[in-house]
């Protein structure tokens, strides 16, 4: 065998799909811890140099906080192992059809089992980021509509008599407590607060953080649909070996018989 059949034989047991699904999950999953948690820090800088002066106002959002981030790393360190061992189980579930369809091979009940867990715990986590991609959309709404207040004051087609009257108030969010001081930022206050590098950044990250939630679950669809055809693959494979056994069983027997039937009529 040459160098170039050799190559192709190998890149012939890649699994493409499960390959694809594994760079999208890692940067999707990348984008969203790493864009997050350097949000969230922005986000919390912000409240606390504009609407929560006060330490004891925002130390319950700032427990908060601290917590998702550390939610991030365990999300990140987890999908990092997640996604390669999909990727190895697409390599095993590749090569298995293939030497089973060769008649080569013959799964076991135990591998199929695996896969068949791997397709519910796949179908959990699409359904645990999909609630993720929606909660990753919420600070983003909310950062839009202080951008969108800011962009209409400056505007010079706006036609505002008086700018302090237009106010973007945190509080009724829920984010930090009614008694926090001062809560809210009005007129040329909330536009030099649309002005700092917080928000510019933290506004940007958030959207690139949801687009990479949104990426990670797409990965996973691609992943679910994957393990559900390696496992569909596996059982058919499976069928097909058992029909051939019990066929060649009766193949044999059928031969048996028609020798004996031979020898019984030369005596």
């Amino acid at each position: 065998m040459g160098c170039f059949e050799c190559c192709i034989k190998c890149l012939g047991g890649v699994p493409y799909a499960s390959l694809v699904a594994t760079i999208l999950c890692f940067s999707g999953v990348a984008l969203f811890c790493g864009c997050g948690h350097v949000a969230l820090t922005g986000t919390l800088t912000m409240l606390e140099n504009h609407f929560s002066q006060i330490t004891t106002d925002h130390a319950t959002l700032t427990i908060v906080i601290q917590t998702m981030q550390y939610v991030i790393y365990g999300i990140a360190s987890f999908f990092f192992v997640y996604g390669i061992i999909l990727l190895a189980e697409g390599f095993y579930t590749t090569s298995a059809v293939k030497k089973e369809l060769q008649s080569q091979f013959k799964t076991t009940v135990c591998g199929r089992c695996i896969t068949a867990t791997f397709v519910f715990l796949t179908y959990i986590l699409g359904l645990a980021f999909l609630g993720i991609f929606g909660f990753s959309a919420i600070p983003v709404f909310l950062f839009y509509n202080m951008w969108t207040t800011c962009a209409a004051m400056k505007s010079p087609m706006a036609n505002i008599t008086d700018p302090d009257t237009i106010c973007v108030d945190v509080r009724q969010y829920g984010i930090i407590p009614w008694n926090a001081t001062p809560g809210k930022a009005c007129g040329s206050t909330l536009g030099d607060i649309c002005s700092t590098s917080e928000f510019y950044l933290s506004f940007h990250l958030y959207i690139v953080a949801c687009a990479g939630a949104g990426a990670t679950l797409i990965a996973l669809i691609h992943y679910l649909m994957i393990l559900s055809a390696n496992w569909a693959y596996l059982r058919s494979a499976c069928n097909q070996n058992e029909y051939q056994d019990i066929k060649t069983k009766d193949d044999d027997v059928e031969e048996g018989g028609s020798k004996e039937g031979l020898n019984s009529s030369y005596s």
